[in-house]
């Protein structure tokens, strides 16, 4: 059984980001799937990890259920109990939609999260956007790059909340600095590795695109069987580096 996500560190430079956020730490959780198998204790204990590294903050990059929010409310609740000091944020995953996305949206934002439909949020030094899930096309709620991230300041450096990291593509074409995705749980489970490396053109960890950095978290919980092999549970703590610090 999953133990609960170990907490990994990253250092990504920004050539945008002011010396004054040299060392904003943004913890990043995917992927935690709050189910029939990891529920309330679960979600519980994702909270104490991702609070433990007093981020400034906190990025739910989708995929946080599998289930209504009837049946998963309760299991839910604990994520009431995140702090960082500039707040939650949230962008849905394919399964909110099998889940329904619009009462999840609500809930989290009941939570206390601030949920980014293709919307940004000009931060103190940086700005903050997030889109939909590719998978919400289908109800005519996809991601609408133009929306959340259109008539920016471009001289700001920007980071993006989207869960698959297929998007990335929209996001260089849209000048973004820094993409934070989930999805493809690392792999998961051998053959799972090759096949999200088919699908995802990263599968874990950061890389670039020309001028854009993609981040992918391994994810925080299971799909499936609750277990991992040969790809561990992360929650991550990105620290932004400044180049003129």
């Amino acid at each position: 059984m999953l133990n609960g996500p170990a907490v990994k560190r990253v250092t990504v430079p920004l050539a945008k980001l002011p010396r004054a956020a040299h060392g904003y730490r943004i913890a990043v959780v995917s992927d935690i799937h709050l189910g029939p198998v990891l529920g309330r204790g679960f979600a519980q204990k994702v909270v104490d990890t991702i609070n433990a590294t007093q981020p400034d903050l906190i990025a739910v990059v989708g995929d946080l259920v599998d289930g209504s929010v009837k049946d998963l409310g309760p299991a839910a609740a604990p994520l009431a109990g995140l702090r960082a000091r500039h707040g939650s944020f949230f962008v849905t995953g394919n399964h909110e939609y099998f889940s329904g996305a619009e009462q999840w949206v609500e809930e989290v934002r009941r939570l206390g999260l601030r949920p980014l439909e293709n919307a940004r949020t000009e931060l103190p030094h940086f700005d903050l956007a997030g889109v939909n899930d590719v998978a919400g096309e289908e109800e005519g709620r996809g991601p609408d790059y133009a929306r959340a991230l259109g008539d920016r300041d471009p001289a700001r450096a920007c980071v993006l909340l989207a869960h698959q990291p297929v998007q990335i593509h929209e996001a260089v074409d849209h000048g973004v600095d820094l993409q934070l995705s989930g999805h493809t749980h690392g792999g998961q489970l051998w053959p799972g590795n090759l096949l999200a490396g088919l699908a995802n053109p990263t599968v874990a960890g950061l890389e670039h695109y020309g001028d854009t950095q993609l981040y992918v978290s391994r994810g925080a919980g299971a799909w499936g069987p609750p277990t991992r092999v040969g790809a561990p549970s992360d929650i991550t703590v990105i620290e932004l580096a400044s180049r003129q610090a």
